[in-house]
């Protein structure tokens, strides 16, 4: 067959998805035995640990010979970071639910306690989309968007009481802190400079803004839900909008255990990606909310849960949004294929502000950590016919007009005017 021109291999790529959410899956050269049967993964009480709740819940796991998978939820993205270290054979965990960045941050040493490198790997990406930054409700008249001309007044204004304006993000380096690094920029805002930037963990944001310790925050759902059911601030913009279908979470293992579980591997990978099938299909969205809504998992309401899985979105400020283009993904569009080109723009950002070296061999790195080439060979064993054919979705563009072009990152970098890396 003839190459095909990029936007009609998207739109194969688009449909194929959609019809593998109405078809059965056949197993095809299925793994062969698991080496073992137990693993402990780590969740956050979050909506995009779907897929590995659902795995477990609805027997996804069980039905790939690992019935003995337990998951732990974890208080913060530091109890992840500090469990991955240890490792599930000194009482932590093997693998997680967890923010696309940190495998590679864990992998270099620039997060790990002992300041040693964790190596990982990534297998999944577990969602696009549905995180959301929220203000709290003293900058209601404001009306802060994604383009908002006005934030840099604001934040001027705030600092001048001699109470810095403070933005919450839920782990240094993550995809929350760059994504609110990222709107701060782009409105002209340095967050280095001009806010504080703080670390919460997801949970407790909505809390936290209740009691006034914090102006604006980035979280997963429900929470931004929550702070508009509970009337105590509003949805800024929901990330979808600054960066569309961009990559969120990721489902990652620790390099041992993957090097030495290759068959389990497979399976656990198998499980994950049906779960994001079943998860996205409309018809079972409400069961979805129910299962995440019990206490051992998000510990929220259904209220909280369900509006904003189904795209329904109510900004708090007076706007309102049926069926959003920015809602959660978990396998559309090649919600749970893992880009490289993707994870070289967290490893760009990750430079840019000074969480790695500008040294760091941005490919080299990618391509140690990212195993595109496992979720292959799981999605062909699941009897997907339609995979990317390359690891890269090409150029990619925010919302205010910057170009990223996963070939030379480092012209990205170097075209930014506000940024820590000099």
């Amino acid at each position: 067959m003839g190459p095909l021109t990029r936007r009609f291999a998207l739109k194969t790529a688009a449909l194929s998805a959609a019809t593998v959410l109405l078809a059965p899956l056949v197993a095809q050269a299925a793994p062969g035995k698991p080496e073992t049967t137990n693993v402990e993964l780590g969740f956050i009480a979050l909506t995009d640990a779907a897929p590995l709740i659902i795995a477990k819940e609805k027997g996804f796991f069980d039905k790939q010979g690992m019935p003995g998978v337990k998951l732990m939820k974890q208080t913060s993205w530091a109890v992840t970071r500090d469990n991955l270290e240890l490792g599930g054979e000194r009482g932590g965990i093997d693998g997680a639910h967890i923010l696309s960045p940190m495998p590679y941050l864990l992998t270099t040493g620039a997060i790990s306690k002992s300041r040693q490198p964790v190596p990982m790997v990534l297998l999944a990406r577990l969602n696009t989309q549905g995180q959301a930054i929220s203000s709290s409700k003293e900058f209601l008249a404001d009306k802060f968007k994604a383009k908002s001309t006005n934030l840099e007044s604001a934040i001027e204004k705030k600092n001048k009481t001699g109470d810095k304006f403070k933005a919450a993000v839920t782990f240094p380096g993550g995809t929350h802190d760059l994504w609110m690094r990222y709107w701060m920029a782009a409105n002209g805002v340095d967050p280095n400079k001009d806010a504080d930037v703080v670390v919460i963990p997801p949970p407790q944001m909505v809390a936290n803004m209740q009691s006034g310790t914090m102006d604006v925050f980035c979280v997963g759902e429900p929470w931004n839900e929550r702070l508009v059911n509970k009337k105590l601030g509003y949805t800024v913009t929901q990330t979808g909008e600054i960066w569309k279908e961009h990559p969120e979470k990721a489902f990652s293992m620790r390099a041992d255990w993957v090097k030495k579980n290759p068959n389990a591997t497979l399976r656990l990978l198998m499980a994950v990606q049906q779960a994001q099938q079943w998860a996205d299909n409309p018809t079972n969205t409400k069961e979805l909310a129910e299962i995440l809504s019990e206490d051992k998992y998000v510990k929220a309401s259904v209220d909280d849960l369900l509006p904003r899985l189904q795209g329904d979105v109510d900004y708090g400020d007076g706007r309102k949004v049926s069926n959003s283009p920015y809602k959660m993904l978990f396998f559309k569009n090649n919600a749970s294929f893992p880009y490289k080109s993707h994870d070289t723009w967290f490893v760009t950002e990750d430079i840019r502000w000074g969480y790695l070296p500008k040294s760091t061999n941005i490919k080299a790195l990618v391509d140690k950590v990212n195993r595109s080439d496992l979720w292959r060979a799981a999605a062909k064993a699941n009897g997907i016919k339609e995979i990317p054919a390359t690891d890269s979705r090409g150029v990619e563009v925010f919302f205010d007009g910057v170009k990223f072009d996963p070939k030379n990152p480092m012209g990205y970098l170097n075209s930014l005017k506000i940024k820590a890396v000099k």
